[in-house]
């Protein structure tokens, strides 16, 4: 009898196990399309955001002065448009990353230099995001304390074009926020499995 118990709690812990291992490298599966699907959208939205802003240019006539509206005029606008540019690149380069863990698995090591690269990123994205929508509300506004009149009256396509890069930009700081939140579970699942690991180790 006894025997027979402790084959079947042999076999259940077997059963346990495989379950165990088999739920874990789904979460795995599910995170790194989680993080490709992301820094994709984020790569194509910086991009868009780019082409947008690359191309919202107006010129208009007034008082018999002609005045052309663009982008590079702007020490904001261009701040932004190098973080798009930034934000873009750094999302195709870490779908490479992302693609080496997937294939080769993942370390405490690895998951914190992603989790530190996405921390980065999303203080960037912002940093622009917020210089360009400062720049946009008086551009559409004005700021009547400080004698700035609004001029999105005068150039509205150039504003509108300016808005939707905008938008494009914060929907790629929405992302890496996402993204950062993800890398720094999957830091703190790997530091409690390796915490774990060593436990183990240190039982006789």
């Amino acid at each position: 009898m006894a025997p027979e118990v402790a084959r079947d709690k042999a076999s259940f812990m077997v059963q346990a196990k495989s379950l165990s291992l088999a739920v874990s490298l789904n979460t795995t599966s599910s995170l790194f399309m989680a993080q490709t699907v992301l820094r994709v959208f984020a790569a194509v939205s910086t991009l868009a955001a780019i082409c947008v802003m690359a191309t919202s240019s107006q010129t208009i006539v007034l008082f018999g002065f002609t005045i052309r509206a663009h982008y590079s005029y702007s020490s904001a606008t261009r701040f932004l448009f190098v973080t798009d540019a930034i934000v873009c690149a750094s999302s195709l380069l870490s779908l490479i990353f992302v693609y080496h863990l997937s294939r080769s698995g993942s370390n405490l090591k690895t998951c914190f230099y992603l989790f530190l690269h996405d921390m980065v990123i999303t203080v960037l994205a912002i940093s622009g995001c917020a210089a360009g929508t400062a720049v946009g509300y008086i551009s559409r506004y004005g700021e009547e304390k400080m004698g700035w009149m609004a001029v999105c009256n005068r150039v509205k396509s150039f504003c509108n074009h300016m808005t939707i890069s905008m938008v494009l930009s914060y929907v790629a700081f929405l992302s890496y926020l996402a993204l950062a939140v993800m890398s720094s579970n999957k830091v703190m699942y790997e530091a409690n499995g390796e915490c774990q690991r060593n436990e183990r180790q240190a039982c006789p």
